[in-house]
C-alpha cells in the first residue's frame, strides 16, 4: 500500500513514494507518475511492487524497487490489488 507521495524537487517528472510491504517494511521508490496521477490518487493504493532489484540512485536518491505498470500510448495505469490481501503478498 503506497503511504507517501512527494514531488522531487528540480524534476518534472518525479514522485518520491514509499510503499507498506507488511514483513519487508517500507521501501521507497523514485517514479516518473507526475502528470499520470496525482498524490491524492496514489496515497492508500495497493499496488504491485517489483521488490527484489538491486537498489539505484535516481536523481540523487536511492529507488528499492519498483512499481508495475500499463503503459499504452499516453496512458499509464498501475497494476494495482482489487481485494484486500496483506501488504507484502506475493505475487504468482
Amino acid at each position: 500500500t503506497i503511504t507517501s507521495v512527494e514531488r522531487v524537487e528540480g524534476t518534472k517528472k518525479l514522485y518520491r513514494i514509499l510503499v507498506d510491504l507488511g514483513e519487508l517494511g517500507i521501501k521507497q521508490t523514485i517514479s516518473g507518475l507526475v502528470g499520470y496521477y496525482t498524490p491524492e490518487e496514489l496515497k492508500g493504493k495497493k499496488v504491485v511492487f517489483l521488490a527484489n532489484l538491486k537498489p539505484a540512485k535516481i536523481a540523487g536518491i536511492i529507488s528499492e524497487g519498483m512499481l508495475l505498470a500499463a503503459v499504452s500510448g499516453n496512458t499509464v495505469s498501475l497494476l494495482s490489488i482489487d481485494k484486500d490481501v496483506p501488504n507484502g503478498a506475493k505475487i504468482s
